[in-house]
């Protein structure tokens, strides 16, 4: 049978399956995007606070592309199946729940008319979203009346404007908005765009006024890895649960959830008093350097390394005793010591993570973490090297060590179908990146097949301010180490390499 109220019925009480709470509830979150995150992260912690008599709303869902799944919400009556598995003190943790906070979805491009009628509801106070990291970005597009705007901010004016005149500027009717999009400084750029539809749009001085001073546009960082549908067990699944779900979904037990906001809002939405790892603060910039650096920085400067040692998956990487040791000793030795937050935490926050890259349950493939690791590379780990290098007046070895295996990554010297490629043990791969990275690479190593010069080949490469953001081969010691190291890798190949790194 299909999952839906009348299924929810038929099931009986058991162990390995909890349900949410059913009670009727007034609609007081709005939320764009129905995907798979939003519904194993948001609507899990509002189903969590309803559960325990915390908050007592439901989750209204809205469309914010032509094509999506709010008519299949609406088909199973907005319940699905949420199964959270991962690593917790070292054992294998599994929960399954049928998520019940959501009232019903709808899809503004055919019902623009029930989309507004939602901004005149009184009870609604929250507005969560995730439109992709593009979708936060001011589009030109006229004012229509009847008819819904392609842009997510122009659906939000429009929204807040119908609000506006419905409620004749109400002051405590102004709204807070937690978007969970992956920009830096995501609620500020959302209401710059917002304010700019407005101006645009002619929607008046009151209008502009009542959104900048009554609404609440927080900035918010969201961390819970969610590989969704899991296809290959959907069968096995449906016969172990009893029903047919097609908006099941997966994610791993960690979560965490920085919400740059006060306490009267925190006391609104009682996340943290129902035992969820929601933190809520004045500054979340302290955050985001804290997962930018541990998270995906050990992701960056695993990825390459691994792979060239013949690796495939994130998981192969740190239960293999060479390059895990390599991962922790970059993690715990070189990057946690210069982070702005308190040592503990901080630690804490990396065990975690190492946990969550051993996650048996989710398949990250190296090869996929590669993409734009130039880019990546510059964000990502760059900084903990740089910051290293000041404080000890030295380069940091592991963190030195991965960007001679970025180099060796990317040693090919032809372009094909705008990848280069590349060779390891096991074969030809592509590496993808900018077409100018890719160019100077190729230009580099062709190169080299000449002279055959690491520090000439280490020199070109560094010397590139496009690409890190300085001249990293004007740091005489840090092109010296980088050198080293990719000869060693040239000689001996990557594990090899890093087992000689043990003894340093």
């Amino acid at each position: 049978m299909q999952l839906n109220r009348q299924a929810i019925g038929t099931l009986s009480e058991r162990p390995d399956l909890s349900i949410g709470n059913l009670a009727a509830a007034p609609e007081r979150v709005v939320q764009f995007g129905e995907g798979n995150f939003l519904r194993s992260f948001v609507d899990w912690m509002i189903d969590a606070l309803n559960g325990q008599g915390l908050f007592g709303g439901r989750v209204v869902v809205v469309q914010p592309i032509e094509r999506g799944a709010v008519d299949l919400l609406n088909t199973q009556d907005c319940l699905y199946t949420l199964i959270l598995r991962g690593l917790q003190s070292g054992q294998v943790v599994e929960q399954r729940r049928i998520i019940t906070s959501i009232s019903r979805g709808i899809d503004p491009y055919r019902n623009w008319s029930g989309f507004l009628a939602v901004a005149e509801q009184p009870e609604l106070r929250f507005a969560v979203s995730n439109t992709t990291e593009a979708g936060i970005a001011y589009v030109d597009e006229p004012r229509q009346s009847q008819h819904c705007p392609a842009s997510f901010p122009a659906k939000v004016t429009a929204f807040l404007h119908r609000r506006f005149d419905r409620f004749r500027g109400d002051p405590g009717q102004g709204m807070v908005f937690l978007p969970c999009e992956l920009i830096d400084r995501n609620g500020e750029q959302l209401r710059s765009c917002v304010l700019r539809h407005a101006a645009a749009w002619d929607l008046g001085p009151e209008f502009s006024d009542w959104v900048s001073k009554h609404n609440r546009f927080l900035n918010t960082l969201v961390d819970r890895i969610v590989p969704g549908y899991p296809h290959e067990e959907a069968a096995a699944l449906a016969q172990q649960l009893g029903y047919e779900d097609r908006l099941l979904t997966t994610g791993e037990i960690f979560h965490i959830w920085v919400i740059e906001g006060d306490a009267e809002i925190a006391r609104e939405l009682p996340l943290t008093q129902a035992g969820l790892n929601v933190v809520w603060t004045p500054d979340l910039q302290p955050f985001r350097t804290r997962k930018v650096r541990i998270l995906n920085g050990a992701h960056t400067m695993m990825a390459l390394a691994a792979f060239l040692a013949g690796l495939d998956t994130v998981r192969e990487c740190i239960e293999d005793p060479v390059l895990g040791a390599y991962v922790r000793r970059g993690v715990f030795d070189e990057i946690l010591p210069l982070l702005p937050l308190p040592a503990q935490e901080t630690r804490a926050f990396a065990e975690d993570v190492m946990e969550r890259l051993a996650n048996p349950f989710i398949k990250h493939n190296l090869i996929s973490i590669a993409l734009n690791s130039v880019s990546k590379y510059r964000v990502r780990v760059l900084p903990s090297l740089l910051e290293y290098r000041t404080a000890y007046r030295r380069v940091p070895t592991a963190l030195t060590f991965s960007l001679a295996a970025l180099l060796a990554f990317y040693r090919g010297t032809e372009i094909r179908d705008g990848a280069l490629v590349a060779t390891r043990e096991s074969g030809p791969y592509f590496v993808k990146d900018d077409a100018p990275v890719l160019e100077a690479f190729a230009d580099q190593w062709r190169a080299f097949a000449q002279h055959g010069d690491v520090p000439a080949l280490c020199r070109a490469l560094l010397a590139r301010p496009d690409f890190w953001g300085e001249d990293l081969a004007a740091l005489r010691d840090l092109l010296e180490g980088v050198s080293l190291h990719l000869s060693r890798i040239l000689q001996v190949g990557v594990r090899d390499a890093i087992e000689v790194l043990r003894s340093q």
